[in-house]
């Protein structure tokens, strides 16, 4: 037989497959339907191995599904707008639009190399206006329904990108993209009302338990982060400029409030340059909050040196009738609960470590069991539970049952009630840059924003713009583009804001079911015949922007009856993979670090060096592959050297698909040696397409080969089975199958019954790896004469008592330490046990002379033996 030729193969198989239309969805209708889908690429021009590895692993997952008789949808398409786009443009003079589109076909060949069983017939991209116009349809639904508003806001901005960024794209105070420090810029924006669903989001999250990953589930938990409490009103000594008479906080803990010292609002707080005024430290606190617009915007939890300053004005303590003095704190956040917070440095200690630095009143009001705190010898607050203290007619109450009646007196003195409070705040959508999806409303003469009409969508963008270096949108007075007549309205001015990306990724799933529909977003008969998604596949790094967001967005469109009424959830199950690691290549340090392409550097006699100087280079530990590090591994390269079959299955055997993949030289060889193998087993007995498949029933060597058959079969089906997921294991098992199936020596003057059973282990090795390796086993089936395309042959089937081992080797253990190890029928008596086990010329050793007085078996396990 011909040697195995991968690069020969494989581009006949493709187009084998392309003809026959194997992998289009809905060829079998009247089966169940499986929708598998990977997260889809951003059209950057070229994959990498974080794709490569994405991919494989749905791949399988749908392949498997198809063989197992089922309907599968697995798409594929471009999340094709975005900033990279317009950095070309300004870099290269290229148009988004036409740089786009380049990536997108050159990274579409490259996955049809891969030989992943995507329907080519369902491709979309998001820059298409006929994707977009829906998107545009349903902001102007959502708009009149009041979920989708525009107000003055204090934003996220990004000076690098020159554009808005949500709360969630904040990433450690920088860009999620760039990493550029961001900035808060107080400017008008687009929002959706993602609050509204804050609760539903939140319970919906039980549905997904055992589904999802317990550590998305966790994380999306606490991005929403609901919250028990009080509301109370701190009165102001002295009304505000505005007429404003109190400071409304919110707090989860009540039963502190008799410790409350002093308050700490936001520097975007309306009230804190007018108490600022009103305290005679206007130019200290204005210093203050200039300050802080330059550092930028924290997250939450972002660990920074905590600062204030004093406005000079005072509040009072709505229990105790104390002053409170009036801070602006650099850690507090307009954004979250009501942008002020009740200080009560006796028990939070960044209060505390705010009050030891600027010299604040510190009360102790919940003193723990069998302890005595004092403040002035305290080195940190007290945040756990105990007795309240100094707190009136509360004094002696454990704190959980304080938190509930101080909040009872409150809500009966009129100066509070109980409350739930969301982290989540509503979305900000809107972008001040090009390459987006248009935001499809228009400005009267007075001001007054309308939804551009059904009809006259979608709002196109034009395609004659000058994209510049110093950012901001081309839109802004654009000739064409700005002015526009709509009936009732009058000649009115377009918005020249764009949509976030992420709101084309929130619902794309969707259109794949019906990508050309001109009357639906989505057919309603394919959304009820095939959502929701059963298996997705994709980064952790989106469990609270893309998986959040798109959560959302399915609720949203089921109000709208877009969806049907009873789906609550996008995806049903969840995988999320592992990085690509590599070692990378460097030199210097700081200002001076430079990194090696891996094509650059050569093992020298005294360590690595750099092959375009000579000079010595430092290597670095496994991270990420990234353009940044230059530690990337080029698919391309890959497959031209090894061939598809072989680099995808790498990237599924190297680790647990959950776990990074540490990239290992060695392992793609041991990949290629697999298949060259597999190759060669089925090749070097052409007689084999000319035998029927069959089990011997004789004992003896075939008997064993026939159980290591129905193990592998057993063992791959299970590791295959949702939500295991074990490729690894079941690479593993089919190696053992093919190492006992060269052991197996059978040939053409073998006895019929053999031939038979070497026909049918052959035939059902390429069965189980053709998910992973879809071409040559495609090839292999072909030479051993099997029927069709192995999508379509039916997966094969264990039988139970096969997987079960006539013997078993179990140890004998004496005074707890293993003495010898016996060869037993599996299903051998005690007594059969035990006369091998005290035949065993080491245990005869170590009893000789004493008493047994017990003898335990545990059946298969172990002997333990007590004199």
């Amino acid at each position: 037989m011909e040697s195995y030729d991968p690069q020969t193969l494989e581009p006949l198989w493709q187009k084998r497959w392309e003809e026959q239309g194997v992998h289009r969805a809905g060829r079998r209708p009247e089966k169940q339907k499986f929708y598998q889908l990977e997260m889809f690429p951003y059209p950057s021009g070229r994959l990498h191995m974080g794709h490569m590895r994405n991919y494989s692993i749905g791949d399988v997952i749908a392949r498997y599904h198809w063989m197992r008789g089922y309907d599968v949808m697995h798409p594929i398409g471009w999340d094709a707008f975005g900033m990279p786009a317009e950095n070309a443009a300004i870099d290269g003079g290229q148009h988004p639009a036409k740089w786009t589109y380049q990536n997108i076909e050159h990274m579409k060949v490259q996955l049809q190399r891969l030989g992943f069983s995507f329907d080519w017939d369902r491709e979309l991209a998001t820059c298409d206006a006929d994707y977009y116009r829906w998107e545009q349809l349903v902001f102007t639904r959502l708009f009149e329904r009041g979920l989708a508003y525009k107000k003055k806001a204090t934003v996220n901005w990004c000076p690098n990108d020159q554009t808005v960024l949500a709360n969630e794209q904040v990433v450690e105070g920088g860009c999620w993209r760039c990493g550029t420090t961001v900035q808060a810029r107080d400017i008008e924006q687009w929002f959706l009302k993602i609050t509204d669903y804050a609760e539903e989001l939140l319970a919906d999250l039980e549905k997904l338990q055992g589904k999802w990953p317990d550590r998305v589930l966790t994380m999306q938990r606490n991005w929403i982060g609901k919250s028990h409490g009080a509301h109370t009103d701190f009165e102001l000594e002295k009304p505000a400029e505005d007429g404003t008479k109190s400071i409304r906080v919110f707090t989860t803990r009540p039963d502190t409030l008799f410790g409350a010292t002093f308050m700490s609002i936001a520097a975007e707080h309306p009230l804190a340059l007018q108490l600022a005024r009103q305290g005679g430290r206007e130019a200290e606190v204005a210093a203050f909050i200039e300050k802080e617009k330059a550092h930028g915007r924290r997250g939450p939890d972002e660990d920074f040196e905590k600062e204030g300053v004093f406005t000079g004005a005072y509040c009072v303590n709505p229990v105790t009738g104390w002053q409170v003095p009036v801070w602006v704190a650099n850690f507090v956040l307009m954004g979250y609960g009501t942008g002020a917070v009740m200080a009560v440095p006796s028990h939070d200690q960044r209060d505390f470590e705010f009050a030891k630095k600027y010299d604040q009143r510190i009360v102790v009001v919940i003193q723990p069991e069998g302890e005595s705190l004092d403040p002035a010898t305290m080195e940190g607050a007290h945040e756990g539970p105990g007795k309240l203290v100094a707190s009136g007619q509360f004094d002696g109450l454990d704190n959980e049952e304080a938190k509930k009646k101080i909040t009872a007196f409150l809500e009966s003195e009129k100066k509070g009630e109980g409350a739930i409070t969301y982290r989540l705040r509503d979305w900000l959508i809107s972008r001040q840059r090009y390459w987006g999806t248009p935001i499809p409303m228009v400005y009267d003469d007075a001001g007054k924003i309308h939804p551009v009409p059904a009809d006259q969508l979608p709002v196109l963008l034009p395609q004659d713009v000058e994209i510049k270096a110093e950012g901001g949108s081309p839109l802004v007075g654009h000739p064409d583009f700005g002015k526009v007549e709509i009936p009732g309205v009058g000649l009115a001015q377009r918005d020249t804001d764009t949509m976030d990306t992420f709101v084309e990724s929130s619902w794309y799933f969707l259109r794949y079911l019906s990508p050309r529909s001109t009357e639906h977003l989505v057919d309603p008969e394919m959304a009820r015949r095939w959502m929701p998604v059963d298996q997705y596949v994709g980064g952790v790094e989106h469990a609270v922007l893309h998986l959040l967001y798109a959560r959302f967005f399915t609720k949203v469109l089921r109000d709208l009856d877009i969806l049907p009424g009873d789906l609550d959830e996008p995806f049903d199950a969840l995988l999320t993979q592992g990085m690509v690691c590599k070692e990378f290549y460097y030199r210097g340090e700081g200002s001076d670090l430079k990194y090696f392409p891996l094509e650059d550097v050569e093992e020298g006699p005294n360590g690595p060096v750099a092959k375009s100087d000579g000079k010595p280079v430092s290597k670095g530990p496994m991270v990420k592959m990234s353009k940044s590090k230059k530690n990337g591994v080029d698919p391309d390269e890959l497959v031209e050297k090894y061939g598809a079959d072989t680099a995808r299955l790498f990237c599924l055997f190297a680790a647990p698909p959950e776990h990074d993949l540490l990239w290992d030289d060695t392992a793609v060889e041991g990949a290629s040696r697999f298949l060259g193998r597999l190759w060669r087993l089925i090749g070097d007995r052409p007689w084999l397409a000319g035998v029927a498949p069959g089990e011997s029933q004789e004992a003896g060597e075939g008997a064993e080969i026939r159980r290591w058959l129905h193990k592998t079969i057993k063992a791959v089906t299970e590791d295959l089975t949702p939500p295991r997921f074990a490729f690894n294991t079941a690479i593993a098992r089919m190696t053992e199958l093919q190492n006992a199936l060269y052991k197996f020596k059978v040939d053409e003057s073998s006895p019929e019954a053999d031939k038979a059973l070497m026909r049918k282990c052959a035939q059902t090795l390429v069965q189980l790896v053709h998910p992973f390796c879809p071409h040559i086993t495609e090839e292999l089936w072909n030479k051993l004469g099997g029927e069709g395309l192995l999508l379509d042959s039916e997966w094969p089937v264990f039988d139970e008592q096969w997987t079960v081992d006539d013997t078993v080797t179990i140890a004998v253990q004496i005074k707890g330490k293993v003495r010898a190890k016996i060869e037993i029928a599996a299903d051998a008596s005690q007594d059969e046990v035990r006369e091998k086990a005290l035949a065993e010329p080491n245990v005869q050793k170590h009893i000789e002379g004493q008493e047994i007085r017990k003898f335990i078996y545990v059946p298969g396990k172990i002997v333990n033996i007590v004199v």
